[in-house]
């Protein structure tokens, strides 16, 4: 049987798994550029395409940090609790 971890420990494993500044910048300068291109191109150089889909970038990077932290959310996932576990 494995040893039992700390709580931070588990923390910092998964806050070291990706780096959730690194992907909140990438996600919201790609719906900056997307927001960006489709305002010159299709809105006549409006500014709001280019807040929404920087809004769409930052709302990403938060849900993908969300799944990361609280696995309960991905559809199909299964908590199995210890007291599950030792029945089987």
């Amino acid at each position: 049987m494995s040893k039992p971890t700390s709580s931070e420990n588990i923390v910092n494993q998964k806050a070291g798994e990706t780096l959730h500044l690194a992907d909140l910048l990438v996600k919201t300068g790609v719906g900056f550029g997307v927001g960006v291109v489709a305002s010159v191109i299709l809105f006549r150089r409006r500014t709001w395409p280019v807040a929404l889909s920087t809004g769409f970038g930052m709302g990403t990077a938060y849900a993908d940090c969300d799944r990361l932290f609280n696995p309960a959310r991905i559809p199909g996932t299964r908590i199995i609790t210890q007291v599950e576990e030792e029945s089987k």
